[in-house]
């Protein structure tokens, strides 16, 4: 029974961990992509919201030849930790978080740019600083752009294969998600296990999102209003 709910514990664990990773640095990026003018801007927003469109096997090429074994990257990290980061959960953790980040970020920084500035201007003149202004007006104002997207990076966390495969691999006990374990299961034709991972996943995403819009249509009926 353990070896049947270890793919469905690391899926929860790596998507938690990959969620969490870009809500802490996700945000950030969110709010200075809405704010900033400076040139340069739109090659740093393509650059962040491109995982969105390349194929997951590409993301794990990438990785794979950034952070491997034989990159400059790879052997700074053996070095510090003592072994590889490839084909460990820990790379699950990275190919997820590259791989559904953008999705967070994308929602994010529709919720900043639906801010009305007069707000923040508001706080500036009874002399708050930038950073308390950022957690106590702008952040509160743009929380459903970001619960939108910490709920879409979470869903497409959970169901991350691609990125997954190539730099963590499919070794059960140990990087085996439960998307993996699907395509195994599949491959040797226990129908049973295919079809229980596929549930689960699909009940846990499709409760994620549930959650999503139940708490939307609350915020609005509470407020009679649309906006932030």
């Amino acid at each position: 029974m353990a070896s049947n709910l270890f793919p469905l514990q690391l899926s929860l664990l790596v998507a938690t961990t990959a969620t969490s990773l870009a809500l802490l640095l996700g945000v950030p990026v969110a709010w200075w992509l809405a704010r900033t003018r400076m040139t340069g801007r739109s090659a740093v927003e393509v650059l962040v919201l491109l995982p969105m469109v390349l194929p997951p096997t590409v993301i794990g090429y990438y990785l794979l030849v950034s952070v491997g074994r034989e990159s400059a990257m790879g052997r700074v990290i053996e070095s510090l930790f003592g072994s590889p980061l490839v084909f460990t959960p820990y790379a699950a953790v990275l190919a997820t978080f590259v791989a559904a980040a953008p999705f967070l970020v994308r929602a994010a920084q529709g919720g900043f740019e639906q801010i009305d500035p007069t707000f923040e201007d508001a706080a500036r003149t009874l002399g708050r600083s930038e950073l308390a202004i950022f957690f106590t007006v702008t952040v509160p104002l743009a929380w459903r752009g970001i619960l939108a997207g910490t709920t879409l990076c979470f869903a497409r966390a959970m169901g991350e294969f691609g990125a997954t495969l190539m730099l963590a691999g499919n070794i059960p006990g140990r990087t085996q998600t439960a998307s993996l374990a699907v395509y195994d299961a599949v491959q040797a034709g226990n129908v049973e296990r295919a079809m229980m991972m596929s549930l689960v996943l699909t009940l846990v995403t499709g409760g994620a999102l549930l959650l999503l819009t139940r708490v939307g249509a609350s915020r609005t009926r509470l407020w009679g209003r649309t906006d932030p």
